[in-house]
């Protein structure tokens, strides 16, 4: 009986230190970039996952730097024919010569870990590799966009490598346009602005 009240009191007195050791350090957040978009519906501010995506972020990056946006317009909206609030505002060089830097690697979510919820900005592609100057931003979740190596087919999905944190009130202005509907060929018939609505500058920070 006496060493066992002796074991339950050192337990007893071990208890205070025990509680009061630190608690682990949480993992710093990973490395992002702010880049904001100055339009003529006002500003969107980005911010871009430098260390989760690096190879898109950099090559975003590139544009911003040497004002390549500057004057370039969000030009093509896709919306959910059941929910024209729901879809995607894409943006960017349109493939001008002078604009447009070479294409670079594609970056799938499956190795970023990103994906597309609504506000991410993604690189617009063909086949996988083909990324360059244009990119689009979701409204509403869209995981049908991310990487799925279990699909058929082209299933490397979009590159997605950063979110809108201010300005998506009008970013969802720009998907409330109004379109051509004799712009646009094929599946993309019907998308593209009637009146492109311009960036005016985009730069690093906001």
């Amino acid at each position: 009986m006496t060493r066992l009240f002796t074991l339950f009191s050192a337990l007893l007195l071990a208890a205070p230190a025990l509680s009061q050791a630190p608690a682990p350090s949480p993992s710093p957040a990973p490395a992002t970039v702010r880049v904001t978009l100055a339009t003529a519906q006002g500003p969107i501010v980005l911010e871009l996952e430098k260390e989760r995506a690096p190879v898109t972020t950099a090559n975003f990056l590139r544009y911003v730097d040497q004002k390549k946006l500057d004057g370039a317009a969000f030009y093509r909206v896709a919306k959910a024919p059941n929910d024209p609030q729901y879809g995607l505002v894409q943006f960017g060089t349109r493939g001008e010569p002078k604009r447009t830097l070479p294409p670079i690697a594609h970056e799938p979510t499956t190795k970023t870990r990103l994906t597309h919820t609504s506000g991410t900005i993604s690189l617009a592609r063909n086949a996988p590799g083909t990324g360059a100057g244009d990119f689009f931003i979701t409204v509403g979740d869209t995981p049908s966009l991310d990487a799925d190596p279990a699909a058929p087919g082209d299933n490397q999905g979009f590159a997605a490598f950063g979110h809108v944190i201010e300005g998506m009130d009008v970013v969802k202005r720009v998907l409330a346009e109004p379109t051509d509907p004799n712009k646009g060929e094929g599946v993309m018939k019907g998308q593209y602005l009637a009146a492109p609505v311009v960036i005016t500058a985009a730069r690093r920070g906001n």
